[in-house]
């Protein structure tokens, strides 16, 4: 049934939504619009997937000085104008069809929903995928949905910092509005670390466009208890889970630097169907229908708790942890919901995990050295460094890479979480000082 109160475009793309699923020919001859930053690490997967699929890609990005051949070669666009993206892509859809549009970033969601509405694809609502990033507007529609969240305020970084901290419960955490990745988050325990929070995350904010996004920052109050990753995708609007990932090692802050992540959970599966429960819940307080799931939640006694709901598949490197050769890969699985097919589903089944390695100085990056007796632990299957030498190391709150990713894959997740342990200390960074060489006069 089409929404009565939806715009004539918002009717037409939920009419296209609801057809029948493409069947189960291959996707010769379709053609995949990939709307992402430049510097993703998805882009490769992506491609990838793309080419086993059969499909023709082409990706609009700022990529017009990338190194990058299908980056550099693709439909150049401003992203953060999206009203001159809109025009230039729909220009290119004119001349080149699409059947099917994608943005595989936090920051690429919403402009592919808006592209998709245009041009009559099947894809998420553009209100619905502007929530999956923006963390304020995402907190008052769980609120009122009655979803369970915490306590949260938001902070105008022009306004006296002491005036707006009156009712703000302790231990919190500070969070910028629109980035990812545990980039700018800080816990606080008291009304001093706060506002020394606050001034430390001003500067992360400076590359920030958005005037909104740029002085304001989401309080909320800590939630303690383990911390879990939800991987699954809408189809049709049903969620399905794929996976929940365990997270082993505590996240107490100050800093919220990820690293292992383990599946099958060992959660009991009451606590389980209850995560899963609560997912979908957000997932309906937005207005998602379709395409991939990511969320990340606290579990409390019988309580999940949800910090964040992605459009978007985990990120990094991470979804490598679930390809099971040819019998599934996550990038496959997108893409075919992209274009209104549904993908046959079968992830791994044995104990997996992914360790992303956490920087510990900050520096430049001269070498890595004990990565040929990490390879050698047992049940290691991969060690990827994807930052090379000559290039900074910059650690959480103000850094938004991890240097790289160990793969392990055994019988038990305790077995997989010992690997990946024992690999990661075998590994040094070694990391050279930056020198300020600013002559002061």
């Amino acid at each position: 049934m089409v929404d009565k109160g939806a715009s004539l475009n918002d009717q037409r793309f939920l009419n296209i939504f609801h057809r029948k699923p493409i069947d189960s020919m291959a996707l010769d001859n379709h053609r995949l619009l990939l709307i992402a930053e430049p510097n993703s690490y998805r882009i490769a997967a992506f491609l990838a997937a793309a080419t086993r699929l059969g499909l023709e890609v082409l990706i609009a990005s700022r990529g017009r000085h990338s190194l990058v051949s299908e980056v550099h070669d693709g439909i150049h666009i401003d992203l953060a104008d999206q009203a001159s993206s809109l025009r230039v892509i729909a220009q290119q859809a004119r001349a080149t069809p699409f059947h099917g549009v994608l943005g595989i970033d936090d920051s690429t969601v919403e402009l592919a929903a808006k592209v998709a509405r245009q041009i009559g694809l099947p894809h998420n609502l553009p209100a619905a995928a502007q929530l999956t990033r923006r963390k304020d507007l995402a907190r008052a529609h769980l609120a009122h949905a009655g979803c369970p969240i915490p306590l949260h305020w938001l902070i105008n970084l022009d306004l006296p910092l002491e005036q707006q901290m009156t009712d703000i419960k302790f231990p919190c955490v500070i969070k910028p509005l629109a980035l990812s990745g545990s980039r700018g988050v800080i816990r606080a325990n008291n009304q001093q670390e706060l506002i020394t929070a606050c001034k430390r995350i001003e500067p992360v904010l400076a590359e920030v466009r958005d005037p909104f996004e740029k002085r304001r920052l989401l309080v909320e109050m800590y939630i303690s208890g383990e911390e879990v990753a939800f991987e699954g995708y809408l189809y049709h609007g049903e969620l399905k889970t794929l996976v929940i990932f365990d997270k082993p090692d505590p996240l107490t802050g100050p800093y919220f630097e990820e690293t292992i992540y383990v599946t099958p959970s060992s959660l009991s599966a009451r606590l389980q169907s209850t995560i899963r429960e609560s997912v979908a819940a957000a997932c309906k307080a937005y207005g998602l229908t379709t395409g991939p799931i990511h969320a990340e939640l606290r579990v409390n006694g019988a309580q999940a708790w949800i910090l964040e709901v992605a459009a978007r598949t985990i990120g990094g490197d991470c979804a490598r942890s679930l390809d099971n050769g040819d019998e599934f890969n996550l990038e496959k699985l997108v893409i075919s919901l992209a274009v209104d097919r549904e993908y046959r589903i079968n992830p791994p089944t044995e104990a997996r995990g992914v360790m992303m390695i956490p920087i510990k100085q900050q520096g430049i990056l001269r070498r890595v050295e004990g990565l040929s007796d990490a390879n050698r632990v047992e049940h290691i299957e991969n060690i990827d460094i994807i930052i090379r030498s000559g290039n900074e190391l910059v650690p959480l709150p103000e850094g938004n890479q991890y240097p790289g990713y160990i793969f392990a894959r055994a019988d038990t997740p305790r077995e997989v979480v010992a690997a990946l342990r024992r690999a990661y200390e075998k590994l040094n960074f070694v990391v050279a000082p930056i020198f300020n060489t600013r002559v002061v006069s």
